[in-house]
């Protein structure tokens, strides 16, 4: 992959690396409202790169996260297919890195939670989302992630965040399966510190984190497939995020931006920003 287009922390060979970003521009499992997900892993990498790195005095600077970027080595994979996936993770997680995954739409995440279960057995999964992604009737698209891979997920230990806009039949789903969820009117009435104490406390070993951007509100993150009132605060998510990488995860994924609906770049970069918090966050 040509240097330039790869994500602004990316300082490593594969061989020594600690943590993988790869890319997935695949959405052909979308139904959105505004397409151009695939457009996304090389632009976030892009913004990155524009908006994260900068020369003074002959000095190539980096912008760096809330705490450093930590002692994490990263290596930016470049992109794959959605069909390269089961390969490719085989490769990750037999060096035992760390696999941080940019898509595309959601129902990338399912092939990536697959391969992941074939190592550790059943994931405790964080979904981060307006949507519940629970849809039964129809198969095989990103509605239907969280149905497609109950194969595996430990549902019990696992948890939806974010979510504001449920259909009738993923409601019924989530009772049925009894999925935790949280919405964002249960973080302004409990505050991120317990929603963060109650997320930690439902999972437990081989934590997944999948993230769809469109879990924060569009004044936060406009350039999305499709973006829903009421969301959840940038930093809100950041700090969950950031402390349940600190226990301890299995990989993470970024869904689900759009550059094309964007205003500014405003969502690929808070995603490149966010990315950059995970890395400095991880257990290594």
């Amino acid at each position: 992959m040509d240097k330039k287009t790869q994500i602004c922390w990316a300082n490593s060979s594969y061989s020594d690396s600690d943590v993988v970003i790869l890319g997935i521009p695949d959405e052909s499992g979308s139904h959105a409202i505004f397409a151009g997900a695939s457009k996304a892993p090389n632009h976030i990498r892009e913004v990155s790169i524009k908006n994260d790195i900068y020369v003074e005095k002959g000095f190539t600077c980096l912008a760096q996260p809330a705490l450093g970027i930590g002692r994490a080595r990263v290596h930016d994979f470049g992109n794959i297919k959605k069909r390269q996936i089961p390969n490719t993770f085989e490769k990750i997680l037999g060096s035992k890195k760390l696999p941080i995954s940019i898509g595309g739409d959601h129902s990338n995440t399912t092939p990536i939670l697959k391969a992941l279960s074939k190592k550790y057995g059943k994931l405790s999964l964080v979904y981060f989302d307006a949507h519940p992604d629970f849809v039964s009737h129809t198969r095989n698209y990103y509605g239907s992630v969280i149905t497609d891979s109950l194969d595996y997920i430990d549902v019990r230990h696992s948890i939806q965040v974010g979510i504001r806009s449920p259909e009738q039949e993923e409601l019924q789903n989530i009772k049925k399966h009894k999925l935790g969820v949280i919405t964002p009117f249960d973080i302004i009435e409990s505050g991120i510190k317990s929603i963060t104490k109650t997320i930690v406390d439902t999972i437990q070993d081989n934590v997944y984190i999948s993230f769809d951007m469109d879990c924060l509100d569009p004044s936060y993150a406009p350039g999305v497939s499709v973006p829903v009132p009421i969301g959840m605060e940038s930093q809100d998510a950041t700090f969950a995020i950031k402390k349940i990488v600190q226990k301890g995860i299995v990989g993470f994924d970024m869904m689900e931006v759009c550059p094309a609906h964007d205003l500014n770049d405003l969502t690929s970069h808070l995603a490149s920003r966010m990315i950059g918090e995970v890395i400095s966050s991880c257990k290594v």
